[in-house]
């Protein structure tokens, strides 16, 4: 009797830790999945306001308690603008292959940035939201350094 309850008591602990492994696999896959379900972001430049829908991941979590914010972006390369936040955030980078023109991402855990025209990168970002329509985002933020707001709309 003993070797039968032994057994099943080990086919349950299997059992358990196959049901948690597969929990943590599919949070893992959404890290990086748009949140059609949550709160949007609003861009503002100058006149011009952006719709952005937010991923959702811990480092979106992050960034929106940090909302509402105006800072003054640089310009970089002629096709983004950054801001390094005081405060890291916490990060999960990896290489998107192309940027889109739109992207909002994380680099490093404190490096803002906004992407207003589309190329091929061989660098890690961490995914925040990405712009639903960017015409016109180009010209909305031209050339130097420029105000960005960012809040939850």
């Amino acid at each position: 009797m003993k070797p039968v309850m032994t057994f099943l008591a080990c086919l349950i602990c299997i059992q358990v830790f196959a049901c948690c492994n597969k929990t943590n696999e599919v949070t893992s896959i959404s890290n990086n999945v748009l949140n059609t379900d949550s709160m949007k972001l609003k861009i503002i430049i100058g006149a011009n306001a952006f719709t952005a829908t937010l991923y959702n991941n811990a480092t979106v979590t992050a960034f929106k308690k940090k909302l509402p914010m105006a800072i003054n972006m640089k310009e970089l390369n002629g096709n983004e603008k950054y801001f390094d936040l005081p405060a890291n955030l916490s990060a999960n980078a990896s290489n998107p292959g192309t940027i889109q023109a739109g992207d909002l991402m994380l680099y490093g855990s404190n490096t803002l940035v906004l992407f207003y025209k589309t190329f091929s990168t061989r660098y890690n970002y961490t995914t925040l939201a990405r712009i639903e329509n960017p015409t016109g985002l180009a010209t909305a933020l031209g050339s130097g350094n420029k105000t960005v707001k960012f809040e939850i709309g």
